[in-house]
């Protein structure tokens, strides 16, 4: 059984950032592809991008690229998602994902977190 856990959300202003991680407890967590989704009050879990399990190719959703950064320490069972820039429709619970990248996109997630919140103030 695979967990995940996140930390690092909390109220940040407009135009401030933070650092979301995503905590793994498996050994095998290299072998995984990671993603960072969003869940607003109200709407559907959108998808924010997505690392493969060398962190050489990463995808970014339209609405946060050149905002957001996501990266992985896999010797730390670790994924990142570093927020620039933030605004007030950023905000969501901010969930990981462990799964699989098939044909260049997003395909399942095997494993989820239990979400951090992030609230962005104007």
């Amino acid at each position: 059984q695979v967990q995940l856990v996140e930390s690092g959300g909390g109220l940040v202003q407009a135009g401030g950032s933070l650092r979301l991680s995503c905590a793994a407890s498996v050994r095998t967590f290299s072998r995984y592809a990671m993603a960072w989704f969003r869940q607003a009050p109200g709407k559907e879990r959108e998808f924010v991008g997505t690392i493969n399990w060398t962190g050489g190719s990463i995808y970014y959703a339209d609405s946060v690229k050149g905002r957001f950064t996501i990266s992985r320490e896999n010797a730390k069972n670790t994924v990142y998602l570093q927020m620039n820039r933030l605004k007030p429709e950023d905000t969501a619970v901010y969930y990981c994902a462990a799964g699989v990248i098939s044909g260049g996109s997003w395909s399942r997630a095997d494993y989820w977190g239990q979400g951090t919140q992030v609230t962005v103030s104007s």
